[in-house]
Formats: C-alpha cells, structure tokens, sequence
C-alpha cells in the first residue's frame, strides 16, 4: 500500500519515532503545532474513524493508552494535553489513515481551529 503512514510504520519512510510495538507507532509531526506533537498510528490501515468496527475497540483504546503513556513520558500529564482524532477533509485530516495527535507543552484553547 502506498499510504505515506503505512510506508512510516514498515520502515520505508524515515520518521523520529518514539514508539512501536507490533500493533502501534508513534512519531514525531513533522509540522509540529505545539512543543511537543506526536502522531500514534495503527499499523493496520483504518483510512478514517468512519471505518471503525467492534473488533477495532481494542485497538482504539491501546492507541488512547500509548497517548497517555507519551505525555506521561514527557511530563505533560499533571500540565495537561490534548489528544485528537480529526475524520475527513474538513475536519483536518490529510493523511488518510488513522491516526491520534498528541499535543502538549503549551496552553490549549477552545474551541480548537
């Protein structure tokens, strides 16, 4: 597959990662928009949250637990942090394959965008 994150989580394309186990990786945005802003992906390719199913629930939580596992390890837990999951186009998403933003290291406004 020619995904851009399907390539990252094979190796093909260089990326800062942070994480990977046989399920997940964790990169750094490589237009970051806070200090700290990292992309969590499954190495499944799921193109949106649209394609989600009841066997995806684990998978799901696993990529909510890494996030909370990074800001954690970046000391972004007690300061706080935002974690998105952008669905199509006008949401945000550029890359068609699911993928969480973890952000943190600075003050977070609402409404977002």
């Amino acid at each position: 597959m020619s995904c851009l994150f399907c390539r990252i989580a094979r190796g093909e394309i260089p990326a800062r990662k942070v994480f990977e186990d046989g399920e997940i990786v964790a990169f750094e945005d490589i237009n970051p928009q806070a200090p700290v802003h990292l992309l969590i992906i499954p190495r499944q390719h799921i193109a949106t949250a649209n394609e989600l199913r009841a066997e995806d629930d684990g998978l799901v939580g696993r990529l909510h637990r890494v996030a909370a596992d990074l800001a954690r390890d970046r000391k972004l837990a007690e300061r706080g942090y935002r974690v998105v999951l952008n669905c199509n186009a006008e949401a945000g998403q550029s890359v068609f394959h699911l993928h969480l933003h973890l952000l943190g290291g600075r003050a977070m406004h609402w409404p977002p965008g």
